[in-house]
């Protein structure tokens, strides 16, 4: 399967330069087919006898060639791999919104989410330094997978920091834990497991909101376009990059032992979208990175070989009474104990959501090595 890897580079004022003038490069060229799609529809719009095809990548590109670089030499001192890439990702995006599954493409402005994809004469030359074209070689800071092919490389930029990714091929391992786990998310904590254990979150944003918005209050009081503006920026873009590394490595940490050592991982589909919209909790349910959580134990589970459920969002984990299975009609956010009416039993309410969650994905998977799943789990 394929696995992305990322690292930071370190780079000398040289390939500084020249990495700025490849995303700069690549922006250029996407603002420009975006303003010229954009254009092209309009004209579709109002001309329903006389329409123009909507270009493609390719024709956007020779478009780009024949227009664009006769005004913009500076096109020619950069790989010519970073806008044809960006007029790519344009015409992707464009068939995203066609499809309706995002909306319409949005410019893109100088120094946020800066980045740029290259291919050709890529390798790794040691463990800490990768060659790629126009930019020559470049160290890291981590250890670079030592493999003989790489078909592209994307450089982007976080808070002055240049990082860069390319994806590598890796063997699925084979899991041999039998164990079940359920997990339900929450606000108060990250995580209660069904084994009872409870991970808090590292509620980063909480801890640093004071020092954001004074750091947002200085870039307000700077002059546009001056140097004191550009500095603070860059400080509240480190900020909020340290914000951001915090809550992933907590993640990161959780999702790696909840694959690592468990065959069967089971989680509700939250709507997470829906809970944001809730304003009195949307800030802390963005604090906690649900959905984070799940796209790193997706892939997680596929490395280590163990499995994800999804429960249905529709299932009542809360108010379903993990001793003897009576479901509630109602339970309120601030009921912390469940007690069940039936049985007189009583339980701390995210532990017996998770212990009903382990038991509902345990219940719907049989192993194929013929052992039942509900026999592994707690």
């Amino acid at each position: 399967m394929l696995l992305g890897f990322k690292t930071q580079l370190i780079l000398n004022n040289k390939q500084r330069t020249l990495i700025a003038k490849h995303a700069g490069t690549a922006r250029d060229a996407f603002n420009w087919g975006l303003a010229l799609t954009k254009e092209i529809l309009d004209h579709n719009k109002n001309n329903l006898k006389d329409k123009i095809k909507f270009p493609t990548a390719i024709e956007l590109h020779k478009w780009l060639v024949a227009i664009r670089k006769v005004d913009k030499p500076w096109y020619y001192e950069v790989s010519k791999c970073a806008p044809q890439y960006a007029l790519r990702q344009l015409r992707e995006a464009w068939d995203r919104c066609f499809k309706k599954v995002s909306g319409v493409p949005n410019f893109k402005k100088k120094g946020k989410h800066d980045s740029f994809t290259l291919d050709g004469s890529i390798k790794i030359v040691d463990s800490y330094k990768i060659q790629v074209p126009v930019i020559g070689v470049v160290k890291t800071y981590e250890r670079l997978p030592q493999i003989d092919k790489i078909k592209n490389v994307t450089i982007s930029r976080q808070a002055e920091r240049w990082f860069i990714s390319f994806k590598i091929e890796t063997e699925e391992l084979t899991n041999s834990n039998t164990s079940v786990i359920g997990v339900d998310l929450g606000v108060k904590s990250l995580a209660v497991l069904s084994t009872g254990e409870v991970i808090d979150g590292a509620k980063s944003y909480r801890q640093a909101q004071d020092r954001l918005a004074k750091l947002q209050r200085e870039v307000s009081r700077k002059v546009k376009g001056s140097n004191n503006r550009a500095k603070s920026i860059v400080k509240l873009a480190k900020a909020h990059a340290r914000v951001a590394n915090i809550r992933k490595d907590t993640l990161h940490k959780l999702t790696s032992y909840l694959s690592k050592n468990h065959a069967l991982v089971g989680i509700e589909d939250l709507n997470v979208s829906g809970m944001l919209a809730n304003r009195k909790l949307a800030k802390a349910i963005a604090d906690m990175g649900f959905y984070e959580f799940r796209r790193q134990l997706e892939y997680k589970c596929k490395i280590y070989g163990s499995q994800l459920i999804v429960i249905d969002r529709w299932f009542a984990s809360s108010k379903t009474c993990s001793n003897c299975g009576c479901v509630k009609e109602s339970l309120s956010l601030a009921e912390r104990t469940y007690h069940c009416g039936e049985c007189n039993f009583s339980i701390d309410r995210d532990l017996n959501a998770a212990i009903n969650i382990e038991r509902y994905a345990a219940s719907s998977v049989v192993s194929a090595s013929g052992w039942s799943a509900s026999e592994g789990s707690s």
